[in-house]
């Protein structure tokens, strides 16, 4: 296929371009910053025009698209004022997906988010693993955003016959260099309750995203993508009892297994989670 990624410059942008070029896809790179070539193309992904005309051909580079991966974003609450942080992130999401609808593209795949189950979580969540099946829980401005994005697509592909879209609820994305930071946290456990000590290796994010764009469906889904561990040494079910003293395993889960559920990714999309921290450390 011939593949746009939004943020193609990012922690997971760059792993999923470089994974779905080794796939054997045509890849080409929007973003705001990036190395300059024939396989990027530098756009500001608030601006709808541009990204229409970009997303219609952009001279000799693109000229006509399979599918739009949409990984653009401020990644996090806190990096700019809320209402800010909100109107990017929507305007580039409704940019992108409109866009698509103009020019006939038939699969976008989307970073959605983590946070939408209750992160961090001050309040205990509901069960263990967390699944899709539960309620999203927006607690800041960032995960409202992510919730509307994750509508705007459920309504889209309501209203548009042969679109597919995905959305990934990405746990917190990690590069093998990051992990020597994990063993800091393995005395307190209360360091990285707040997403219940998931984490996703940006390679595996990749293969998540090529999974989805191989997926066609009527209705829009969401699935939870993280590591099949968690960011400690400890067991899990241990772990929790600690930390979330009363919430009950929704069914067993053995030793260090993740408790963001990735079970609907696995059976739906063929995900299969390949890279561990504790394989670098």
């Amino acid at each position: 296929m011939r593949i746009a990624v939004t943020g193609s410059s990012g922690k997971l942008g760059r792993a999923a371009v470089d994974h779905l070029r080794e796939a054997g896809h045509d890849v080409i790179g929007f973003d705001a910053t990036g190395e300059r070539g024939s396989d990027f193309v530098q756009i500001d992904l608030t601006d709808y025009g541009q990204v229409a005309d970009a997303v219609a051909g952009v001279e000799e580079r693109v000229d006509g698209l399979d599918a739009i991966v949409h990984l653009a974003a401020t990644p996090a609450p806190g990096i700019r004022p809320d209402t800010a942080l909100i109107q990017s992130n929507l305007a580039m999401t409704i940019n992108v997906v409109q866009a698509a609808r103009r020019a006939g593209v038939p699969r976008i795949v989307h970073a959605s988010s983590e946070t939408l189950l209750g992160l961090p979580l001050t309040e205990a969540p509901p069960y263990a693993p967390i699944d899709e099946v539960a309620e999203t829980r927006p607690n800041f401005m960032y995960a409202i955003g992510k919730h509307l994005e994750e509508e705007l697509a459920r309504k889209i592909m309501r209203v548009e016959p042969g679109l597919t879209i995905t959305g990934l609820r990405f746990s917190n994305v990690m590069a093998p260099e990051d992990y020597a930071e994990f063993e800091s946290w393995q005395g307190d456990a209360s360091v990285r309750r707040w997403n219940l000590w998931g984490y996703i290796d940006r390679r595996d994010g990749a293969h998540a995203i090529e999974r989805a764009l191989m997926t066609e469906r009527s209705t829009y889904e969401t699935y939870i993508i993280a590591a099949a561990d968690t960011v400690m040494r400890r067991d899990s079910a241990e772990l929790l009892a600690e930390e979330f003293p009363g919430v009950e395993l929704a069914r067993p889960v053995t030793g260090r297994e993740t408790l963001l559920s990735i079970e609907k990714a696995r059976a739906e999309l063929g995900y299969a989670p390949q890279h561990s921290w504790l394989d670098h450390v």
